[in-house]
């Protein structure tokens, strides 16, 4: 992704998206074949309606010609150096190109951003390798931890049922037989899907989403946002997002209520999802992110999915390199316990502050 290499002078211009360029930004996002939904224009709108990130989406035209995008999103927590993030709050970013001058381009013109805001690294993630390296003398660290679980999908929903294995569609009747239904979802049902998030949030001792971000994804994205949910007894105990691109779907967010995973809602959550997919014409389905051989990464795979490794590569500002420690610490261990002990409405009030700072 990253590389420094002689690039002629060229007519190129690199600018600043405003409002008015969305339809532009959007129709060059739905026909590159590296594109994720969150690539799209909705995800700057949601991103500054919920939070107040002020986003850098930067456009390389020619001629006017439009041949690449750069997302980027500032993020400054009060009192300590912000960066650029390509993108936050979600699994993939980075440019999308249709040459390499346009890459080069919109590499330089972050960099120059970056200074000017002072940020302490810029942030890219991807599908796509990279070895360190350096532009304009800035060290490049590349980190993989974390693999997007991918599917192919067949034409229908009858095609994909009879690739699984017995035991998986067992599991999906399982929650059917123990009176579980599945409902799509508008805004008037968020709070249900808030309720349902913020409860498992709380018991992964992890810090949630404001309800308002939410509120603007689906808003934003309109069409290509759907909200599903799974009940018992008119009681929400399963819900999860999706977003598309093209003929890509993917699950953004998703959870389920642990004292009701007996009855499998997580099964009937995930088969409506892949049975509207499949029926409805998309190509790939994207279970989201994991950490290989976790719990969420073998529930994924079941489904036939394959492991794609995710690529965060980092521009180090100050010239210096360093390495990333990921592993958890003691304090960290301490602080998700303190937290899961928490009432649920402190957690809700308290966690959107410390969140929206957080850029997984």
């Amino acid at each position: 992704m990253f590389y420094e290499k002689t690039v002629k002078p060229t007519n190129m211009n690199i600018r600043l998206a405003s409002i008015e360029d969305r339809e532009k930004w959007d129709k060059f996002v739905l026909t590159h074949t590296d594109a994720s939904p969150y690539h799209l224009f909705a995800w700057k709108m949601a991103v500054e309606d919920a939070y107040k990130h002020i986003g850098y989406y930067l456009m390389a035209e020619e001629n006017s010609q439009l041949l690449g995008v750069l997302p980027l999103v500032y993020l400054k927590p009060p009192l300590l150096s912000g960066q650029l993030v390509s993108l936050p709050f979600c699994d993939l970013g980075g440019a999308l190109i249709n040459c390499d001058k346009a890459r080069h381009e919109l590499v330089i013109e972050s960099i120059a951003l970056a200074k000017k805001l002072k940020a302490k690294q810029i942030e890219w993630r991807s599908n796509m390798t990279t070895s360190s390296c350096k532009i304009q003398s800035l060290p490049v660290i590349t980190q993989s931890h974390k693999v997007s679980l991918l599917l192919g999908l067949p034409r229908s929903a009858e095609q994909l049922w009879d690739n699984f294995k017995s035991k998986l569609r067992s599991q999906i009747r399982k929650a059917e037989r123990n009176g579980l239904h599945f409902v799509w979802g508008s805004l008037n049902q968020l709070r249900d899907f808030y309720y349902v998030f913020s409860c498992n949030m709380r018991e992964l001792g992890s810090p949630i989403h404001s309800k308002n971000w939410f509120k603007f994804i689906l808003l934003h994205y309109g069409e290509k946002a759907r909200l599903g949910l799974i009940y018992h007894d008119f009681k929400p105990i399963g819900g999860g997002i999706i977003l598309t691109v093209g003929r890509k779907i993917c699950v953004s967010w998703a959870s389920t209520l642990r004292e009701y995973n007996n009855l499998s809602p997580n099964m009937l959550l995930y088969w409506s999802f892949l049975k509207h997919a499949a029926d409805n014409g998309y190509t790939q389905f994207d279970f989201g992110r994991s950490t290989p051989d976790e719990g969420t990464y073998k529930f994924k795979l079941q489904w036939g999915s394959r492991p794609v490794p995710l690529y965060w590569n980092y521009i180090i500002m100050n010239g210096k390199e360093y390495t990333f420690n990921r592993t958890t610490s003691t304090n960290r261990d301490r602080v998700e316990r303190i937290w899961q002990k928490l009432p649920l409405t402190l957690t809700n009030y308290m966690g959107p502050t410390i969140r929206k700072y957080i850029s997984l």
